[in-house]
């Protein structure tokens, strides 16, 4: 009965031990990761322009769209004299003349005459890129700084979109001295594939985060943390904190904040690979520089971005191996 009784004892002890160690490993594990989002843009194509068929000036003839008459177009006045039917011939000249027309037009179209006119920006490629920069955590304006643009961004349209780029880059750019990792991605598509590869960086990265606690999403700003933003509210209004509240710690050692820079573009945006800070800076400027001509979407995400939230050296191992040192 003895033996049975320590025994018990002794397993008991042993759960114990094992549940207070898995548990315990769960909860680092499962530390928040918070995060903050800022984006905004679509990759809908362009409507194709087709106009429709006029008449040529005083003639009465079919002028086809992009070739009119009196700009290097083909048209009834233009051609039937050549032909031999004059401007009298009857419904079968007239029959035989629209199926040399539409002939004549369809090679020129085949050829890629006047594609970029009738079809407009439809057929252009399209760069999806994408820059991370890891830092030491004592960068410690980088994150207010990133909590004010969130709240003040205009995400909703193109110009606003494409300063939230240059502004993102620039509160990058300003802590050279606190880089510690990075990487690039850019791939070329077609417009109707680049929404698919740009939602795929998006995710893979959102995915990383437990919590987005500030997002700003074509101009609806949420937060999951009431907090926090009255926070951020008061840090782009330029007050004190109260005291009591959080802040980063002056020696962070092992800390960081990783934030990514996503941009869907026409044209060819080609990042260079990070290996130093030079390359880093080249990346940054480079991607910070694309005009809201070109801009169609993009993505500005970072963590940690809710009160007490740390990222350790062993988070950027397990979420972030692509990072190369700087």
């Amino acid at each position: 009965m003895i033996f049975n009784k320590k025994f018990w004892i002794k397993s008991i002890l042993a759960l114990g031990l094992v549940c207070v160690l898995v548990l315990g490993n769960a909860s680092t594990a499962m530390a928040a990761r918070t995060g903050g989002r800022i984006g905004g843009g679509s990759f809908r194509a362009p409507s194709r322009s087709y106009s429709t068929p006029r008449s040529a000036p005083g003639g009465g003839g079919y002028v086809s769209p992009g070739y009119g008459y009196g700009g290097g177009g083909f048209g009834f006045p233009f051609l039937l004299p050549f032909i031999g039917f004059g401007g009298g011939g009857g419904l079968f000249s007239i029959i035989i003349f629209i199926a040399i027309a539409n002939f004549l037009i369809r090679s020129f179209r085949s050829a890629g005459v006047g594609e970029e006119s009738v079809y407009g920006a439809a057929s252009s490629k399209v760069s999806v890129a994408e820059v991370q920069v890891g830092l030491l955590a004592n960068a410690r304006e980088l994150q207010p700084e990133l909590n004010r643009l969130a709240l003040t961004a205009d995400t909703s349209t193109a110009s606003g979109r494409a300063t939230v780029v240059q502004e993102a880059t620039l509160a990058l750019l300003r802590h050279p001295e606190y880089w510690v990792y990075g990487s690039t991605n850019s791939v070329k598509t077609d417009i109707d594939s680049a929404e698919a590869k740009f939602n795929q960086f998006s995710l893979t990265e959102r995915s990383k985060f437990t919590e987005e606690t500030l997002s700003n999403v074509d101009s609806v700003i949420n937060s999951g943390d009431r907090k926090a933003i009255e926070q951020a509210l008061k840090e782009a209004l330029n007050e004190e904190p109260e005291a009591g509240e959080i802040q980063l710690r002056e020696n962070d050692n092992g800390e960081y904040i990783v934030a990514t820079v996503i941009v869907g573009a026409t044209g060819n945006l080609n990042l260079p690979e990070i290996n130093d800070s030079d390359s880093m800076r080249q990346a940054l400027q480079q991607i910070g520089s694309v005009g809201s001509d070109r801009l169609l979407a993009v993505e500005i995400l970072w963590t940690p971005q809710g009160d007490g939230d740390t990222l350790s050296s062993d988070d950027i191992l397990a979420y972030y191996p692509n990072l190369k040192l700087v």
